[in-house]
Protein backbone atom coordinates (compact mmCIF):
# COMPACT_ATOMS: atom_id res chain seq x y z
CA UNK A 1 0.00 0.00 0.00
CA UNK A 2 1.39 3.66 -0.83
CA UNK A 3 2.32 5.78 1.92
CA UNK A 4 -0.61 8.30 2.53
CA UNK A 5 -0.04 12.16 2.89
CA UNK A 6 -1.19 13.06 6.22
CA UNK A 7 -3.67 15.70 5.05
CA UNK A 8 -6.24 15.27 2.00
CA UNK A 9 -7.26 18.06 -0.24
CA UNK A 10 -11.11 17.26 -0.86
CA UNK A 11 -12.39 18.63 -4.27
CA UNK A 12 -16.16 18.17 -4.00
CA UNK A 13 -18.78 21.01 -4.66
CA UNK A 14 -16.12 23.31 -6.21
CA UNK A 15 -17.69 23.25 -9.54
CA UNK A 16 -15.83 25.59 -11.96
CA UNK A 17 -13.21 26.50 -9.85
CA UNK A 18 -12.17 23.10 -9.22
CA UNK A 19 -9.30 23.35 -11.83
CA UNK A 20 -7.74 26.28 -10.08
CA UNK A 21 -8.29 25.12 -6.49
CA UNK A 22 -6.53 21.80 -7.35
CA UNK A 23 -3.60 23.45 -8.28
CA UNK A 24 -3.34 26.03 -5.69
CA UNK A 25 -3.90 23.35 -3.07
CA UNK A 26 -1.26 21.58 -4.68
CA UNK A 27 1.33 24.47 -5.01
CA UNK A 28 0.73 25.29 -1.43
CA UNK A 29 1.87 21.86 -0.38
CA UNK A 30 -1.53 19.16 -0.32
CA UNK A 31 0.33 15.81 -1.88
CA UNK A 32 -2.69 13.88 -1.72
CA UNK A 33 -6.54 15.02 -3.73
CA UNK A 34 -9.46 13.19 -3.00
CA UNK A 35 -12.17 13.06 -5.80
CA UNK A 36 -15.40 11.06 -7.03
CA UNK A 37 -16.56 9.78 -10.29
CA UNK A 38 -19.98 11.74 -9.69
CA UNK A 39 -20.54 14.92 -11.76
CA UNK A 40 -23.09 15.82 -9.46
CA UNK A 41 -20.47 16.96 -6.89
CA UNK A 42 -17.06 16.27 -8.27
CA UNK A 43 -15.10 17.47 -11.87
CA UNK A 44 -12.55 14.97 -12.27
CA UNK A 45 -11.77 16.07 -15.50
CA UNK A 46 -11.13 19.47 -14.39
CA UNK A 47 -8.85 17.85 -11.79
CA UNK A 48 -7.23 15.90 -15.18
CA UNK A 49 -6.57 19.34 -16.47
CA UNK A 50 -4.99 20.68 -13.64
CA UNK A 51 -2.32 17.70 -12.58
CA UNK A 52 -1.70 18.65 -16.59
CA UNK A 53 -0.81 21.79 -16.57
CA UNK A 54 1.24 21.43 -13.16
CA UNK A 55 3.32 18.20 -14.63
CA UNK A 56 4.38 21.22 -17.12
CA UNK A 57 5.67 23.03 -13.64
CA UNK A 58 7.79 20.00 -12.83
CA UNK A 59 5.44 18.29 -10.38
CA UNK A 60 5.13 14.73 -11.65
CA UNK A 61 1.88 12.58 -10.77
CA UNK A 62 4.26 9.93 -9.07
CA UNK A 63 4.57 12.84 -6.39
CA UNK A 64 0.70 12.79 -6.18
CA UNK A 65 -1.89 10.77 -3.99
CA UNK A 66 -4.75 10.89 -6.09
CA UNK A 67 -8.23 8.77 -4.22
CA UNK A 68 -11.17 8.38 -6.54
CA UNK A 69 -14.79 6.47 -6.08
CA UNK A 70 -17.14 4.53 -7.65
CA UNK A 71 -20.11 5.81 -6.86
CA UNK A 72 -23.63 3.92 -7.02
CA UNK A 73 -26.40 5.02 -9.19
CA UNK A 74 -28.27 6.30 -6.39
CA UNK A 75 -25.97 8.53 -5.61
CA UNK A 76 -26.18 10.34 -9.36
CA UNK A 77 -28.58 12.78 -10.79
CA UNK A 78 -28.99 12.09 -14.39
CA UNK A 79 -25.10 12.91 -15.23
CA UNK A 80 -24.26 9.11 -14.60
CA UNK A 81 -20.45 8.17 -15.69
CA UNK A 82 -22.04 4.44 -16.86
CA UNK A 83 -25.10 2.51 -17.82
CA UNK A 84 -27.23 2.13 -14.56
CA UNK A 85 -28.79 -1.01 -16.17
CA UNK A 86 -25.36 -2.74 -17.00
CA UNK A 87 -24.41 -5.53 -14.54
CA UNK A 88 -22.97 -4.17 -11.60
CA UNK A 89 -19.43 -5.22 -12.30
CA UNK A 90 -19.52 -3.73 -15.53
CA UNK A 91 -20.85 -0.31 -14.08
CA UNK A 92 -17.24 -0.67 -12.08
CA UNK A 93 -14.81 -1.60 -14.67
CA UNK A 94 -16.98 1.80 -16.74
CA UNK A 95 -16.37 4.04 -14.13
CA UNK A 96 -12.83 3.15 -12.76
CA UNK A 97 -11.62 3.45 -16.66
CA UNK A 98 -13.24 6.84 -17.22
CA UNK A 99 -12.14 7.92 -13.99
CA UNK A 100 -8.27 6.88 -15.21
CA UNK A 101 -9.51 8.45 -18.24
CA UNK A 102 -10.51 12.08 -16.65
CA UNK A 103 -7.28 11.89 -14.52
CA UNK A 104 -5.36 11.69 -17.27
CA UNK A 105 -3.14 8.82 -14.77
CA UNK A 106 -3.02 4.77 -15.52
CA UNK A 107 -3.17 4.08 -12.47
CA UNK A 108 -4.76 5.32 -8.75
CA UNK A 109 -3.44 5.39 -5.05
CA UNK A 110 -6.87 4.58 -3.72
CA UNK A 111 -10.00 3.62 -4.81
CA UNK A 112 -13.31 3.57 -2.52
CA UNK A 113 -16.58 2.18 -2.68
CA UNK A 114 -18.80 5.63 -2.40
CA UNK A 115 -21.02 4.22 0.14
CA UNK A 116 -22.78 0.32 0.50
CA UNK A 117 -26.30 -0.31 -1.05
CA UNK A 118 -27.29 -1.85 2.15
CA UNK A 119 -28.25 -0.91 5.06
CA UNK A 120 -27.60 -1.36 8.53
CA UNK A 121 -25.48 -4.39 6.96
CA UNK A 122 -24.59 -5.37 3.17
CA UNK A 123 -26.83 -7.07 0.34
CA UNK A 124 -25.42 -8.87 -2.75
CA UNK A 125 -25.04 -5.85 -4.42
CA UNK A 126 -22.63 -4.59 -1.69
CA UNK A 127 -20.69 -8.11 -2.74
CA UNK A 128 -20.87 -7.55 -6.38
CA UNK A 129 -19.57 -4.55 -6.52
CA UNK A 130 -16.41 -4.96 -3.90
CA UNK A 131 -15.45 -8.16 -6.12
CA UNK A 132 -15.35 -5.46 -9.04
CA UNK A 133 -12.99 -3.07 -7.12
CA UNK A 134 -11.05 -6.72 -5.92
CA UNK A 135 -10.47 -7.43 -9.40
CA UNK A 136 -9.06 -4.04 -10.57
CA UNK A 137 -6.82 -4.20 -7.44
CA UNK A 138 -5.48 -7.44 -8.62
CA UNK A 139 -4.61 -6.06 -11.67
CA UNK A 140 -2.19 -3.30 -10.49
CA UNK A 141 -4.12 -0.14 -11.83
CA UNK A 142 -4.97 0.47 -7.93
CA UNK A 143 -2.75 0.44 -5.20
CA UNK A 144 -5.25 0.40 -2.53
CA UNK A 145 -9.22 0.03 -2.15
CA UNK A 146 -11.95 1.16 0.66
CA UNK A 147 -15.08 2.39 1.28
CA UNK A 148 -16.66 5.65 2.37
CA UNK A 149 -19.71 5.90 4.69
CA UNK A 150 -20.01 3.05 6.27
CA UNK A 151 -21.12 1.83 9.65
CA UNK A 152 -19.28 -0.48 12.15
CA UNK A 153 -21.73 -3.39 11.41
CA UNK A 154 -21.07 -3.02 7.43
CA UNK A 155 -17.26 -2.72 8.10
CA UNK A 156 -16.82 -5.72 10.21
CA UNK A 157 -18.86 -7.47 7.56
CA UNK A 158 -16.79 -6.88 4.47
CA UNK A 159 -13.20 -6.91 6.59
CA UNK A 160 -14.73 -11.18 8.09
CA UNK A 161 -15.59 -12.01 4.46
CA UNK A 162 -14.10 -9.77 1.90
CA UNK A 163 -10.89 -11.58 -0.57
CA UNK A 164 -9.30 -8.46 -0.11
CA UNK A 165 -9.69 -6.42 3.13
CA UNK A 166 -10.42 -2.55 2.87
CA UNK A 167 -7.27 -0.81 3.37
CA UNK A 168 -8.99 2.71 3.83
CA UNK A 169 -12.11 3.80 4.99
CA UNK A 170 -13.45 7.49 4.82
CA UNK A 171 -16.20 8.50 7.18
CA UNK A 172 -17.66 11.84 8.28
CA UNK A 173 -17.04 12.11 11.36
CA UNK A 174 -19.18 13.76 14.37
CA UNK A 175 -17.99 14.66 18.21
CA UNK A 176 -21.29 13.73 19.05
CA UNK A 177 -20.63 10.06 18.06
CA UNK A 178 -17.48 10.22 20.03
CA UNK A 179 -15.75 11.26 16.51
CA UNK A 180 -16.89 7.37 14.96
CA UNK A 181 -14.89 5.71 17.99
CA UNK A 182 -16.00 2.46 17.04
CA UNK A 183 -15.32 2.50 13.09
CA UNK A 184 -11.81 4.53 14.10
CA UNK A 185 -11.27 1.72 16.61
CA UNK A 186 -11.87 -1.14 14.09
CA UNK A 187 -9.77 0.70 11.72
CA UNK A 188 -6.67 0.65 14.05
CA UNK A 189 -6.63 -3.22 14.72
CA UNK A 190 -6.93 -3.90 11.61
CA UNK A 191 -4.40 -1.62 10.06
CA UNK A 192 -7.08 -0.04 8.40
CA UNK A 193 -6.24 4.20 7.29
CA UNK A 194 -9.50 5.82 8.38
CA UNK A 195 -9.74 9.38 6.55
CA UNK A 196 -12.14 11.62 8.46
CA UNK A 197 -14.28 14.38 6.14
CA UNK A 198 -16.63 17.36 7.38
CA UNK A 199 -14.60 17.60 10.64
CA UNK A 200 -15.28 21.32 10.95
CA UNK A 201 -18.87 21.91 9.17
CA UNK A 202 -20.23 18.42 10.81
CA UNK A 203 -19.11 20.05 14.75
CA UNK A 204 -20.07 23.88 14.80
CA UNK A 205 -20.71 23.06 18.72
CA UNK A 206 -17.13 22.36 18.75
CA UNK A 207 -15.45 24.57 16.90
CA UNK A 208 -16.92 27.29 19.10
CA UNK A 209 -16.89 25.44 22.22
CA UNK A 210 -14.52 27.96 24.92
CA UNK A 211 -12.44 25.32 25.70
CA UNK A 212 -11.58 25.14 22.44
CA UNK A 213 -11.28 29.00 22.06
CA UNK A 214 -8.60 28.73 25.27
CA UNK A 215 -6.54 26.23 23.19
CA UNK A 216 -6.86 28.44 20.22
CA UNK A 217 -5.81 31.59 21.98
CA UNK A 218 -3.10 30.25 24.55
CA UNK A 219 -1.70 28.30 21.31
CA UNK A 220 -2.20 31.26 18.78
CA UNK A 221 -3.66 28.98 16.32
CA UNK A 222 -6.80 28.47 14.47
CA UNK A 223 -9.64 26.51 16.01
CA UNK A 224 -9.70 25.14 12.58
CA UNK A 225 -6.15 24.03 12.97
CA UNK A 226 -6.97 23.18 16.84
CA UNK A 227 -9.67 20.81 15.72
CA UNK A 228 -7.75 19.30 12.11
CA UNK A 229 -4.45 18.95 14.72
CA UNK A 230 -7.08 17.23 17.55
CA UNK A 231 -8.33 14.57 14.66
CA UNK A 232 -4.57 13.50 13.86
CA UNK A 233 -3.94 12.51 16.86
CA UNK A 234 -7.20 10.41 17.20
CA UNK A 235 -5.28 8.69 14.13
CA UNK A 236 -7.64 10.25 11.52
CA UNK A 237 -6.13 11.80 8.37
CA UNK A 238 -8.34 14.79 7.98
CA UNK A 239 -9.42 16.46 4.54
CA UNK A 240 -10.10 20.00 3.89
CA UNK A 241 -12.00 21.02 1.40
CA UNK A 242 -11.01 24.69 2.01
CA UNK A 243 -11.11 27.79 -0.73
CA UNK A 244 -8.66 30.01 0.68
CA UNK A 245 -5.24 29.94 -0.09
CA UNK A 246 -4.69 31.48 3.51
CA UNK A 247 -6.69 28.35 5.04
CA UNK A 248 -4.78 25.78 2.65
CA UNK A 249 -1.15 27.77 4.13
CA UNK A 250 -3.10 27.31 8.19
CA UNK A 251 -4.24 23.84 7.42
CA UNK A 252 -0.76 21.95 6.29
CA UNK A 253 0.76 24.06 9.82
CA UNK A 254 -0.81 21.63 11.51
CA UNK A 255 1.20 18.94 11.05
CA UNK A 256 4.18 21.09 12.37
CA UNK A 257 3.09 21.72 15.88
CA UNK A 258 1.51 19.43 18.71
CA UNK A 259 -1.38 19.22 20.99
CA UNK A 260 -0.19 18.48 25.13
CA UNK A 261 -2.00 15.28 26.22
CA UNK A 262 -4.63 17.25 28.41
CA UNK A 263 -5.82 19.30 25.33
CA UNK A 264 -6.56 16.43 23.27
CA UNK A 265 -8.28 14.71 26.70
CA UNK A 266 -10.18 17.97 27.09
CA UNK A 267 -11.28 18.56 23.53
CA UNK A 268 -12.60 14.56 23.26
CA UNK A 269 -14.61 15.06 26.46
CA UNK A 270 -16.61 17.88 24.87
CA UNK A 271 -20.07 17.07 25.01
Amino acid sequence: MPTMPAFIYGTAWKASATATLVKQAITQGFKAIDTANQPKHYLEEAIGEALKELSQQGIERSQLFLQTKFTPANGHDEHIPYDPNAALKDQVETSFKSSLEHLKTHYLDSYLLHGPYGWPGLNEDDWQVWQAIERIYESGQVKSIGISNVNIEQLELLVSKAKIKPMVVQNRCFSRQGWDKAVRDFCRSHNIIYQGFSLLTANPEIFGHPAVQEISTRLDKTPAQILFRFAIHLGIVPLTGTSSKQHMQQDLEVLRFELAADDVDKIKKLP
